[in-house]
């Protein structure tokens, strides 16, 4: 809201009420309509979260460049608004610049829609860069490749960029300065060095404590109690006070001055004014509590040669000329009470895996077997009813919900279609649930618009749990969240499974929240499993060039530590006909003559730990 703002773009209805916006001098509250639309895109260009809800679905992508050069330039003629299109694209690094202008924005990966976004921010040569969320729904490697296409456009050009983000990692690599805002208000100033290093409000230090990493994985995570206020509330002290476990009796009563810190870095906090807050005092770390649960290394689930094959029709008559290979004989395990990770780009097949396992999508070829039955083999009631074994958390728990539905009823939902109980005890055991999952009872009345992101992804999982699953699939149950809420969430999933013993199989692309929750993990790359074992092996020892690559570009929330990122240039191939040999070896720093004609066979490095790759082919041939 604050960037639309800037922009004065506000929805209708709100409003500026106080304050002023000032850019290279110029007072954009008292320009007219038609001169902020000079503004906007000219002066200050913005790049939205979700490029494909920004791009128009109907237009050629250059046509879309195009249309904000023609107002934006001064360039006359149609040949000189096309060069510099394809200039644009040239410079925010889309191969082929020429050809993709012709392209739809369906036909481009998340991370070229990203680009083409910063393509139509640049037409107008913008002093000032908006970025908000730029690289949030996007995987490791490609928003490294964003970030790294700001720093130099910023270099080149000696714009300012006003980066939005939740993930402090981004901040430590990219930010200068940074500012916590917490329910509308600026809480904290700083410079990135100094913030990193010694945080001075009470919320950007719980900011902190709720990062997920591998040290913390026999404790639970810090959260923050509660949720943030609602902007419509009258505020009579902090506005943090209630969240706060440091608040005193003044800061429900008293509203916090801005205290300067040094130059050009303040906090507002009332216990700061009157004594600067020690890092730690009165924080606490919570150890996890433990259930004794024989987890023991009973296969829960067994997959073999997984296949998800799509078919691609083309001509009047529909006929199959080929097929995404999405899934492309992928085979895993998983133990009971134990996670099993699957990590990879967007794009790599990691939810059609899932959903093959759930039999929602029927595999190509393959086996699944779940205990002693074969899923694949199962039809109608048979498999419907062993799906009560088998449940599934979705990304975004909002679009997974019915929004005419209670809550009470969504939750309920599960157990009718598995004849459990009767309506008395399904409306008992929703209560249970809600409350299970931090919920009260009373959340039963209500509908899902009603709650938070992260209240939203905990009716979910409510509804996984009522048919009392010994699997349950989380589909980047996370991503959406900020480090707070998803600290909430992973220390709910690690409670449950130690009280019930579920096992999970965990899909993700955040490597912090791996370290943390899984036990096993397995690193996909079109289509298939390229690198497995268990978390400590693969993180701490990748073997495999892809797995190198994806655990470098993840960003560390320390500006003081330095990085070796292994650049990957270029998207990963197209599943409907992927590369030759290794698929990774278009896009491989190692690749070698031998790795463009076969696919390399999975090697044993040690323990449950195996990779596919030549080079760890070759490396043991020559030690044997």
């Amino acid at each position: 809201m604050t960037a639309l703002s800037m922009m004065r773009l506000l929805p209708h209805g709100g409003r500026i009420a106080t304050g002023s916006i000032h850019l290279d001098g110029d007072d954009l509250l008292a320009l007219s309509e038609r001169e902020m639309r000079g503004v906007r895109g000219g002066k200050m260009g913005m790049i939205f979260q979700e490029p494909m809800t920004s791009l128009n679905p109907v237009m050629r992508v250059g046509e879309q460049i195009a249309e904000a050069v023609r107002l934006h330039d001064e360039l006359k003629g149609r040949a000189a608004v096309q060069q510099r299109v394809v200039e644009l694209l040239d410079a925010v690094g889309i191969p082929d610049p020429e050809r993709r202008t012709r392209e739809y924005p369906h036909q481009l990966s998340g991370g070229m829609k990203q680009r083409v976004m910063i393509a139509m921010a640049l037409a107008g040569r913008p002093e000032l860069l908006i970025a908000d969320e730029p690289t949030t729904a996007l995987d490791v490697t490609i928003q490294a490749q964003v970030l790294r296409l700001l720093k130099q456009l910023q270099r080149e050009t000696g714009m300012a960029i006003l980066l939005i983000t939740h993930d402090l990692g981004v901040v430590a690599e990219s930010a200068d300065r940074l500012a916590v805002m917490y329910a509308g208000q600026i809480v904290e100033t700083a410079d990135v060095a100094d913030f990193f290093a010694a945080p001075k409000h009470p919320y950007s230090r719980k900011l902190f404590q709720s990062l997920p990493d591998s040290h913390k994985r026999d404790e639970q995570l810090a959260v923050i109690e509660g949720s943030v206020p609602p902007l419509d509330s009258r505020f009579e002290g902090c506005r943090f006070a209630e969240r706060c476990e440091l608040a005193v009796a003044r800061c429900h009563k008293e509203i916090p001055a801005w205290n300067p810190t040094a130059p050009q870095q303040g906090v507002r906090c009332l216990l700061y004014a009157d004594k600067p807050i020690q890092p730690g005092a009165r924080e606490r770390k919570v150890q996890a509590v433990r259930h004794d649960v024989d987890h023991g290394e009973t296969r829960l689930l067994q997959v073999e040669g997984l296949k998800v094959y799509f078919p691609i029709h083309k001509g009047v008559f529909r006929r199959v000329v080929g097929h995404v290979r999405a899934v492309d004989g992928v085979s895993l395990a998983i133990p009971k009470g134990r996670t099993l990770a699957l990590v990879g780009e967007s794009g790599c097949g990691k939810t059609t895996v899932g959903k093959g396992i759930l039999q929602l999508i029927r595999p190509t070829a393959g086996s699944v077997r779940f205990g002693v039955d074969e899923l694949t083999e199962m039809r109608g009631e048979v498999l419907r009813r062993r799906r009560g074994d088998m449940q599934i958390i979705f990304q975004d728990p909002m679009s997974s919900m019915n929004p005419r539905m209670l809550v009470g009823d969504i939750v309920a939902e599960g157990m009718l279609a598995q004849g459990m109980g009767d309506r008395t005890s399904r409306q008992r055991r929703v209560a249970e649930l809600l409350e299970q999952v931090g919920l009260r009872a009373d959340a039963a009345s209500r509908y899902p618009h009603e709650f938070s992101g992260g209240q939203r992804q905990r009716i979910c999982v409510a509804r996984a749990l009522a048919v009392e699953p010994q699997l349950i699939v989380c589909d980047e149950p996370t991503s959406a969240l900020d480090v707070s809420v998803q600290a909430q969430i992973l220390n709910l999933l690690k409670s449950l499974q130690r009280q019930l013993g579920l096992s999970y199989f965990f899909i993700t692309h955040n490597i912090s929240v791996v370290a943390y929750l899984a036990d096993e993990v397995a690193v996909m790359y079109l289509g298939r499993i390229v690198e497995q074992g268990r978390v400590d092996e693969v993180l701490e020892a990748p073997a495999h060039p892809y797995t190198q690559a994806l655990l470098s570009a993840v960003p560390v929330p320390d500006p003081q530590r330095q990085r070796s990122v292994i650049r990957l240039e270029g998207d990963m191939p197209s599943p409907s006909d992927p590369p030759a040999g290794c698929h990774f070896h278009p896009r491989c720093p190692e690749a070698m003559a031998h790795c463009q004609a076969a696919y390399p066979d999975s090697v044993s490095l040690s323990g449950s730990h195996r990779a596919s790759c030549h080079l760890l082919a070759t490396d043991a041939a020559s030690h044997s």
